[in-house]
């Protein structure tokens, strides 16, 4: 078996200085060229169960459900395991943000690096999404105009596997669904995806990008990656229009750009597929109908993470998972919960949602 690095070089994905990604990625976005790939360094190991604590809400009946099960499943320790009572509401107050975020420094182990929040709602932070609030702190002034810049995320060039000792955060995921059951179906999906495509050969998984005529919402289509077999993955990249869906199979990545998408349940995903739409609101996880789904239609369409902007984003690049970014280091082997932080540059109203650790291309042992 190829080395990471080697099959790095097979596709011509040579390593620039960490500084140069979000310039790079910036670039690739402003420019109309047909497509290529995106240098993107290697990876040096991933999250695992050990690096991880599941936070429960007391006060809400499904978190305690869902937190449970995912200390089960993910065998994590008492000290892994963080119990505290917040408000069960779409948003939350600075002043109740900064309690829970005084709680949790109090409470957390040196070693945890990352965070799986046990619950759908809280997912914001006024117009910040929780999780991005509680890796880069809250961003009040992106308040007074939500489609302006929000700071960047240095998480976006990182290659190492301990965010909170290296750069002193932790990314999060919400480990949010419709129901229990769903949560719980959720997460049994992510442990099922360790390891499962590491070897995979052929016939190959694929990785679909979807184009549209909404012309706001297909910005990303000039960053999809070129179409064809990567052959030391196992992966097909296919480029569709997202008006004549052909037959799918075994999908483990599907981005597009509609506010509303319709045939979810065409889409054969496999256990560790992630899967998002470019639009303003698909992170208020609390909707079930209107022009706008939610990135929860995603995950009970059978995807195992997703994203939304929590407020409206306008369709700044940066604010969306990119795909490359995405695929690209998902393929590497690292968890769901790291693909997705290192595709948004500016996180601050990205909501990611799903199971955290799920890594389908990650290769046996488990880093420790």
């Amino acid at each position: 078996m190829k080395t990471v690095a080697a099959l790095l070089v097979g596709l011509m994905l040579v390593a620039p200085a960490q500084a140069q990604i979000q310039a790079q990625a910036q670039a690739q976005a402003q420019s109309p060229a047909a497509p290529q790939w995106l240098r993107v360094p290697p990876t040096s190991g991933r999250l695992t169960a050990a690096d991880i604590a599941v936070v429960i809400n007391t006060a809400d009946p499904y978190s305690v459900a869902v937190g449970e099960h995912y200390a089960l499943r993910r065998g994590l320790s008492a000290e892994q395991v963080v119990r505290l009572e917040l408000p069960l509401r779409p948003s939350l107050s600075p002043a109740e943000f900064d309690e829970l975020q005084a709680q949790l420094q109090r409470r957390l182990p040196g070693r945890v690096q990352a965070l799986a929040l046990a619950w759908s709602q809280p997912y914001a932070v006024a117009c910040n999404a929780i999780t991005g609030a509680l890796a880069l702190g809250f961003q009040g002034e992106l308040c007074k105009h939500s489609c302006a810049p929000s700071k960047p995320s240095p998480y976006v060039a990182y290659t190492g596997h301990k965010p909170f000792s290296d750069l002193g955060l932790r990314p999060a995921m919400l480990l949010a669904a419709r129901s229990v059951e769903q949560a719980r179906s959720l997460i049994d999906r992510g442990v099922a995806a360790d390891h499962s495509l590491a070897q995979r050969g052929t016939p190959p998984v694929q990785a679909v990008f979807a184009s549209t005529t909404d012309k706001a919402r297909n910005v990303r289509a000039p960053l999809f990656p070129p179409p064809g077999r990567l052959w030391a993955w196992g992966v097909e990249v296919r480029q569709l229009d997202q008006g004549q869906l052909p037959p799918l199979a075994e999908v483990v990545l599907y981005q597009t750009g509609l506010a509303r998408v319709e045939g979810l349940d065409q889409i054969p995903f496999l256990p560790g597929a992630l899967a998002d739409h470019l639009t303003s609101l698909g992170g208020q996880l609390e909707r079930t109908s209107g022009p706008q789904m939610s990135a929860l239609d995603w995950i009970a369409a059978g995807a195992t993470a997703s994203h939304g902007a929590v407020s409206e984003p306008c369709n700044h690049l940066q604010k969306f998972p990119h795909p490359q970014l995405l695929l690209l280091n998902y393929l590497q082997g690292v968890s769901a919960l790291e693909a997705y932080w290192r595709s948004v540059l500016w996180p601050a109203q990205s909501v990611f949602v799903g199971e955290p650790l799920a890594a389908p291309f990650a290769r046996q042992p488990d880093q420790p």
